[in-house]
């Protein structure tokens, strides 16, 4: 286990990001500086040591390693590309040679197919830029899981968001808004780097 703030976001600064990111997937890296606030602050609510968590959509796992990192008792580290998958694996590897950290499961599948039922799920899903909703396949997914969801979208979304978590018997405790830096991956990007106004949504089942 790591025992602070600092000695957290140097590791998960460390992560090895995507190769090859895919737009169709939307996949943008979860920032090391956001990733570390997510999981301090859900540490100091008592929700991660001795958690078994779900990680979805992982990609290269800098949430699910995190909590790893802060003794989570286990993650479900899911994500249906591949690629992904193995960097995440090889990050995992590499903390696990510098640390006693819990217990992992990797799983290359889409989310739709996941049916554990785990303490907590955490998530940074697709924005929606692509594929209008694409989110909402990992909110319902996360619903059935586990009684604590937190789960990351653009803030613009937000009336969707608190629909669907109605719509499932969950309420809203906490919202923190992000500025969410994506750095040019694609051909089509004209700027370095693009802030992103995104939320962090907190829902617990009523």
């Amino acid at each position: 286990m790591v025992r602070s703030q600092r000695d957290l976001s140097r590791e998960l600064s460390n992560i090895q990001l995507f190769e090859n990111p895919q737009f169709k997937l939307e996949q943008y890296e979860t920032p090391a500086h956001i990733a570390t606030e997510w999981i301090w602050e859900m540490a100091s609510k008592g929700e991660v040591a001795g958690k078994i968590i779900l990680d979805a959509g992982c990609g290269t796992g800098i949430l699910g390693l995190g909590l790893l990192l802060m003794g989570a008792r286990k993650v479900y580290f899911v994500d249906k590309d591949e690629s992904a998958m193995k960097i995440c694996i090889d990050n995992h590897n590499k903390l696990k040679e510098a640390y006693e950290i819990g217990d992992a499961e990797f799983i290359s599948h889409d989310i739709t197919l996941f049916d554990e039922q785990v303490d907590i799920v955490v998530q940074n899903p697709p924005f929606g830029t692509k594929e209008v909703h694409a989110d909402k396949k990992f909110l319902e997914v996360a619903f059935k899981s586990a009684p604590i969801i937190y789960s990351m979208h653009k803030y613009s979304t937000k009336s969707f968001v608190e629909a669907i978590c109605k719509d499932f018997g969950f309420t809203i405790t906490d919202t923190i808004r992000y500025d969410f830096p994506i750095k040019a991956k694609y051909e089509f990007h004209l700027k370095p780097v693009k802030n992103i106004d995104v939320g962090l949504w907190r829902m617990e089942k009523d």
